[in-house]
């Protein structure tokens, strides 16, 4: 296994790339205006073993909060990088600057108005005038980000990319590129090297496509930046697991990551350790990958493991890559010589190769979340599995995605990718979806799960 070399980023007391060990980080659920919470759900994350700590900061308060949780943790010993989460509003970047080790913005809604799934025909002379819209509002950042001695993370996500660059490339791996190489260019040529780059979607196959392609692109401009790593709205449970380990793994056998987020519809310290694990297992799945036996397009891979969920990381890591690439279109996993097709059915379905059951789309949560998430997700998975039970068209519902979501950040853009979703729309109020559409707004939370299920049910029927 070649490991690609990139440059070393330093955000606050970490180093990120250039040979450091690979970060693992996770993201606070709570309100970012509440110290006391943020600062209590950040040291659980730090004692869990997270060496980044990120926070959403969807205004100037929760911006300017910041600086409170920060001093807080200080007090307490605790010196971990924090990073602050930007969404649509490149003022409040701006503010987090000043006070944090590092600061996401996402290309997809930094400049470019909320994705409305129009399509836009530009002109060459007008396409160049929003890119220089995006060149004179991100340039004074990046000054702020220098005087500060702030790293920044260029994230880009599937579920949030523009309409503009939906407009020019489509739903493809080369605009979700496209999107980050557009900031980046600027930063290389404002000779700003703090940067740290990740591309991230629900889909394993789009994510591993799309950060390879990023790669070979960077590699082809002379950059070499460090990536983060995740699967996001990976899910919960087995399942979440299993599809972040797919993903994540595919590519850190393949040498590519310097940092990791396991992202997890649970409580986020149980992330880290997850992601330790994956991190712990490269070299041993890179092997097994790279010594597999595939005969007439099946995968056979054998293992001797007592530990469930090591089991479930290892087979996942060792087999993503070969099945998103489609070098196999089946897979047999024995474990102490019994078969284990339970495992290997959820492992083909994170890799988009077989599906067998209902696909769940769903988010961690993070402060802009506000409604029950967890416990929503456990509503809708325990209705659907009374359902498939019940009904003559089970084969039906076990090919259905639906996608559960905290806000609208990913939400609409996810739901293009499910056939339904929920979304949270604001406190206990939630908006319905069917693939790109919203058919019900806004409506309390109360009744949105029942309503989710008579709209799929209708349809099947």
């Amino acid at each position: 296994m070649t490991i690609r070399q990139t440059n070393q980023v330093h955000v606050g007391n970490l180093t990120i790339g250039g040979g450091a060990p690979i970060r693992v980080q996770s993201m606070t659920t709570t309100n970012t205006n509440d110290t006391a919470a943020c600062v209590a759900q950040a040291k659980r994350i730090i004692d869990a073993g997270g060496e980044l700590v990120r926070l959403t900061t969807q205004g100037r308060r929760e911006a300017e909060n910041m600086a409170n949780i920060s001093a807080a943790l200080k007090a307490e010993g605790y010196t971990t990088p924090l990073v602050a989460d930007v969404h649509f509003n490149a003022n409040v970047a701006d503010i987090a600057a000043k006070y944090c080790e590092k600061v996401r913005v996402n290309p997809g809604n930094y400049v470019d108005p909320a994705r409305t799934f129009k399509h836009i025909d530009y002109s060459a002379e007008e396409y160049a005038d929003e890119l220089q819209k995006i060149e004179e509002r991100f340039i004074p950042f990046l000054n702020i980000c220098k005087e500060h001695h702030t790293a920044i993370r260029i994230g880009v996500n599937h579920g949030s990319l523009s309409d503009r660059i939906m407009s020019r490339y489509g739903d493809t791996p080369e605009g979700i590129v496209e999107s980050c190489m557009e900031f980046l260019r600027i930063c290389k040529r404002e000779n700003f090297t703090d940067v740290v780059l990740s591309i991230k979607a629900s889909n394993t196959v789009v994510m591993v496509q799309s950060v390879r392609l990023l790669v070979s692109t960077m590699d082809k401009e002379d950059m070499h930046y460090p990536l983060h790593l995740g699967v996001t709205e990976a899910g919960e449970g087995e399942d979440g697991r299993i599809k972040s380990a797919v993903g994540i793994g595919a590519l850190l056998t393949e040498g590519i990551g310097d940092t990791i987020r396991v992202s997890l519809s649970e409580e986020p310290e149980c992330e880290i350790p997850v992601a330790k694990k994956i991190v712990g297992f490269i070299d041993e799945c890179a092997s097994l990958r790279e010594n597999a036996s595939i005969e007439n397009d099946t995968l056979f891979l054998s293992f001797n493991e007592e530990n469930r969920e090591d089991l479930q990381l290892k087979a996942a890591m060792a087999a993503g890559a070969l099945l998103i690439d489609r070098k196999a279109k089946e897979l047999c996993i024995t474990n102490f010589d019994k078969p284990q097709q339970e495992l290997a059915d959820a492992i083909m379905q994170a890799a988009r190769v077989k599906f067998t059951k209902t696909e769940y789309i769903s988010c961690p949560g993070c402060g802009r979340t506000l409604y029950d998430l967890r416990g929503t997700i456990a509503k809708i998975k325990a209705a659907v599995a009374q359902e498939t039970a019940m009904s003559d068209k089970a084969e039906i519902w076990k090919g259905l995605k639906i996608g559960i979501m905290g806000c609208i950040v990913n939400g609409p853009g996810e739901m293009a990718d499910a056939d339904y979703g929920y979304v949270g729309a604001g406190p206990n109020r939630i908006s319905l979806y069917k693939g790109k559409q919203c058919i019900e707004k806004n409506i309390p939370e109360s009744e949105a799960v029942e309503k989710l299920l008579d709209y799929i049910k209708n349809d099947i029927k």
